[in-house]
């Protein structure tokens, strides 16, 4: 009897715990944020990977908005599908701006170009069962020099969510992709940290004046 104990407590104790969702943590760290410091409801939220989340001082490209970056790094569509109940609709936003779609490609290289404009319209339409008239601004997915043999991908993809943003009432695509290219129709290779990925302050400059015309003032 003794034995059969040990043996079930051991099993108990050795038992895996379930496995964590990907960015748990930085979901349970926003709910944690926002628990000590609520955010004001209204603001324009800034969400998904990580050219948002590196881009720490939004607000001083936009003076005339109130901006919340709720980004998560490394974050694809299916991430964002899984957290709109966590990290979109309960700031109640008044306009959500969209940054995400290249870490589809980088994580699956058979994706369809499709098949990201599909995952976007799933992600869009569950933002509007909850919040049926905020407007919605999808930033195109950039050309990385990390990435440039992706591109082909990119610009397709760009391409059907474009055409999809097109027949959506309150929702913008705006492309960043030809202001980020040099006279060669590469990427400008001074515009990015060493990673050859992310963005410096030089590539978040060049978006600013195309972002700013689609936000809403106040």
């Amino acid at each position: 009897m003794l034995v059969c104990l040990s043996i079930a407590l051991l099993q108990q104790v050795q038992k895996p715990k379930p496995a964590e969702l990907p960015f748990a943590a930085e979901i349970a760290q926003f709910e944690a944020m926002d628990k000590k410091n609520p955010p004001a409801r209204g603001q324009i939220l800034f969400t998904g990977s990580s050219s948002f989340t590196k881009w720490t001082d939004v607000q001083d490209y936009f003076p005339g908005t109130k901006i919340l970056n709720r980004a998560f790094g490394g974050s694809s569509l299916p991430d964002m599908i899984r957290y709109v109940d966590k990290a979109i609709v309960p700031y109640r936003p008044k306009q959500i701006v969209i940054y995400c779609g290249e870490n589809d490609f980088a994580g699956d290289a058979k994706l369809p170009a499709y098949k990201v404009e599909q995952r976007f319209e799933t992600l869009f339409k569950l933002i509007r069962a909850e919040l049926p008239t905020v407007p919605i601004v999808y930033v195109s997915m950039k050309p990385s020099p990390s990435r440039w043999y992706m591109r082909a991908k990119f610009v397709a993809g760009n391409r059907w969510i474009e055409e999809f943003c097109q027949h959506q009432p309150n929702c913008k695509f705006v492309s960043v992709w030809d202001q980020m290219l040099d006279e060669n129709g590469r990427p400008k290779a001074e515009i990015f940290l060493s990673d050859r990925l992310h963005m410096n302050a030089k590539g978040y400059h060049i978006w600013q004046p195309i972002i700013a015309p689609y936000l809403l003032k106040g």
